[in-house]
């Protein structure tokens, strides 16, 4: 719900409150404090529970963590073995931190809009965004970080000299070196921007609807929340799940020595 000091503010004066991030430092040395302060607390969540979960796990009868954790791994290792035609024990681990760790991300939209940023002003915080996702740098962190991987793994493979040729000569042949250079050079620097882009673009369309619905009446709140919010637990776990499978895709893509 809005509070009655951002309502007098205007709509636009309360959007653009909710969307500022919390940062610190100008130009290109900025960090957004909220954006590293959620994403670090959602990441030891998710190291605490799948560590708790194993700490705990029997042989006997599983318990609920045990059961949730299993399903996850499973879901996630079955990905893998459909999508990944290579051999690495970085794959599996990886695509399950990444889809977990996106999806945390991504839950945090969930919260009522106005809640943390309340507690964090009553502490003397004047911007507080918490959805990680609707941070541009973080998904293209996470996704430049992907990036890499696959240019290691491209060159790990198939050695300096197997790379090179294959963004030289493919797919048109030596005769069209500059043509074969310039298509290979937009399709792997098209991966990290679509990763970070769709992640990005569909997170912060979500919060800005309930930004938007927050500025409704009370009473119509509820009947268009509580919708979108059920609308949106698919948006935030089919979002994960193409991060992932992506992923184990690009990733699989680097491991063929053609």
């Amino acid at each position: 719900m809005a509070t009655e000091a951002h309502v007098a503010e205007g709509a636009t004066g309360y959007i653009v409150h909710h969307l500022t991030p919390l940062s610190v430092g100008e130009g290109f040395w900025t960090l957004h404090l909220d954006t590293l302060f959620f994403s670090a607390i959602l990441g030891g969540l998710f190291i605490w529970f799948f560590k708790s979960a194993a700490d705990k796990a029997t042989a006997g009868v599983p318990g609920l963590a045990q059961n949730f954790a299993e399903l996850l791994i499973e879901f996630v290792d079955a990905q893998v073995k459909d999508s990944f035609h290579g051999r690495s024990k970085l794959i599996a681990p990886l695509a399950l931190t990444i889809f977990c760790w996106v999806f945390l991300w991504n839950a945090m939209d969930l919260l009522p809009v106005d809640l943390l940023p309340m507690i964090a002003a009553l502490m003397g915080v004047e911007y507080l965004r918490v959805v990680p996702s609707t941070d541009l740098n973080a998904t293209f962190a996470i996704s430049i970080s992907v990036f890499f991987l696959i240019l290691f793994y491209s060159v790990k493979i198939k050695g300096w000299s197997g790379f090179a040729k294959e963004l030289a000569f493919q797919p048109f042949g030596p005769w069209l070196l500059p043509f074969n250079l310039l298509l290979k050079l937009v399709e792997e620097f098209a991966k990290p921007i679509s990763l970070a882009l769709r992640l990005f673009g569909n997170l912060y369309a979500g919060e800005l609807i309930f930004i938007l619905i927050a500025l409704l009446p009370w009473y119509i709140q509820p009947v268009l929340s509580f919708p979108w919010a059920v609308f949106h637990i698919l948006i935030i776990t089919l979002q994960a799940f193409i991060f992932m499978v992506l992923t184990i895709v690009y990733l699989s893509m680097a491991h063929e020595d053609h």
